[in-house]
């Protein structure tokens, strides 16, 4: 799965009030999340290595005539479009999602692309996960609403990777509810 738990919680915190925000307390739960990489740098290093030799074997035909110097450009031009393409693709997907929880307070901060910097704050006693199925920009879109603002978790994910995000952010929250005094 393209998250992780940086720190997991196994069981609710024994004493109300643990885990306090407020007390300067560290978070109870925190978690990363990013987009999959199909393809790593090192895959990315293979590729335009082999795209350069498969351009390579035709051009070796020409290698000392004229019309090298005619085929060449095109060939290096297109080498370099792919190197280019997939280079704007890593850069575009530079996105990490990370959720700290306290018993008090509820955090999400989206670091995005081009040094794009986003922050929701919330009390997690009012805070309501969602899942839409159908009708948001992505199947089996999941939602954090609290604090007057619903905002988006984790829509670079697959669809099939939601609503699994979906159940451990729920039981989360249950969690940190029930343990929590009214």
């Amino acid at each position: 799965m393209p998250w992780e738990w940086e720190i997991r919680p196994e069981k609710a915190p024994a004493a109300p009030g643990a885990f306090s925000h407020e007390a300067g307390d560290g978070p109870l739960a925190a978690m990363h999340l990013w987009p999959y990489r199909s393809l790593p740098r090192r895959g990315f290093v293979a590729v335009i290595g082999v795209a350069f030799l498969l351009f390579l074997v035709p051009l070796l035909a020409f290698v000392g005539t004229s019309s090298l110097w005619w085929i060449l450009p095109p060939a290096m031009g297109a080498l370099w479009l792919l190197w280019f393409f997939i280079e704007k693709s890593y850069r575009d997907g530079e996105i990490l999602e990370e959720l700290r929880l306290w018993s008090d307070h509820i955090r999400l901060t989206r670091h995005g692309p081009h040094g794009r910097h986003h922050e929701w704050e919330a009390n997690p006693y009012w805070v309501s996960v969602h899942l839409y199925r159908t009708g948001g920009p992505v199947e089996n879109y999941v939602t954090l609403k609290g604090n007057n603002r619903e905002v988006e978790l984790g829509a670079f994910l697959s669809e099939d990777e939601r609503p699994q995000l979906y159940r451990e952010i729920a039981g989360l929250l249950r969690q940190v509810k029930t343990a929590r005094p009214r």
